[in-house]
């Protein structure tokens, strides 16, 4: 276990892989930590250095009380790759982690060579939407939301196959500290990075899931599409969450992704 104080909040992080390696962070999405990465580790090509971290409010980093912003969860990612003295990481974000690559890769260039988009899009939902899953939450509690939200995450031959790994995600959603989750989920409802998002000019990759209930194909490809050069891929059969879903599959687009940048 490592904590690193940044932004004065305790930020809870690992890192795996050879500590010489060139550096790659994982950033997770709404209602899990960085196991949500497990499945992918034993597949990536040697010779990394992977970094995993527990975004604000998830896992065992602070979860502090009141509405986050997505400039709160970029200071985070710029915190702790500065803390530990890196520059030009490759920077892997799930859903709302790619939101935060998004910003990181915009607001400090220096931080970030090449990003990997799983799943995620320059904008999420809506206000209103993310103001009623927000009012659903604080009246019933995650557990409340639970069903649906896992119906988006995986597909259904996964939910009706793996029964007991859906119950370990299960635990994992409910378990996410109730401040952390309604905070998360006001950052990405005052969050549109369609504008600066457009204005990247670095490697992307960007990965969406057939089966993907909560950032469809097609939104992933729209915020492909607006990025230079990007290049966009479909994991087949998964939904949110291919990373556990589809492991060797998405471990491979990741290193090719890699290969074509010199980095394995």
């Amino acid at each position: 276990m490592r904590i690193a104080t940044i932004n004065s909040k305790r930020v809870h992080f690992a890192e795996g892989g050879d500590p010489s390696g060139f550096p790659v962070v994982f950033a997770n999405s709404l209602g899990t930590d960085f196991r949500v990465w497990d499945p992918l580790m034993p597949h990536l090509p040697g010779g990394l250095r992977l970094i995993r971290y527990d975004m604000r409010g998830h896992g065992l980093s602070d979860a502090p009380v009141g509405e986050y912003f997505m400039g709160d969860l970029v200071a985070d990612a710029a915190g702790l790759i500065d803390h530990l003295g890196l520059k030009g990481v490759v920077f892997v974000g799930l859903s709302i982690g790619g939101v935060v690559g998004q910003g990181l890769a915009a607001e400090r260039p220096d931080l970030v060579r090449a990003l990997v988009l799983s799943n995620t899009a320059a904008k999420i939902g809506t206000p209103d939407t993310w103001a009623e899953r927000i009012a659903d939450v604080r009246r019933g509690g995650i557990a409340a939301l639970a069903d649906p939200v896992l119906e988006r995450w995986f597909s259904k031959p996964f939910r009706d196959g793996r029964p007991e790994e859906l119950a370990g995600w299960r635990h994992m959603l409910t378990r996410t500290p109730m401040e952390g989750y309604v905070g998360c989920c006001a950052a990405l409802a005052e969050t549109d990075l369609r504008d600066s998002t457009a204005r990247l000019r670095l490697p992307v990759l960007a990965i969406a899931g057939s089966e993907d209930g909560s950032t469809p194909p097609d939104l992933v490809r729209e915020t492909a599409d607006s990025i230079a050069g990007a290049r966009f891929e479909l994991v087949r059969g998964a939904g949110h969450i291919p990373c556990v879903e589809a492991p060797e599959k998405v471990a491979a687009l990741i290193s090719g992704f890699l290969k074509e940048q010199g980095i394995v």
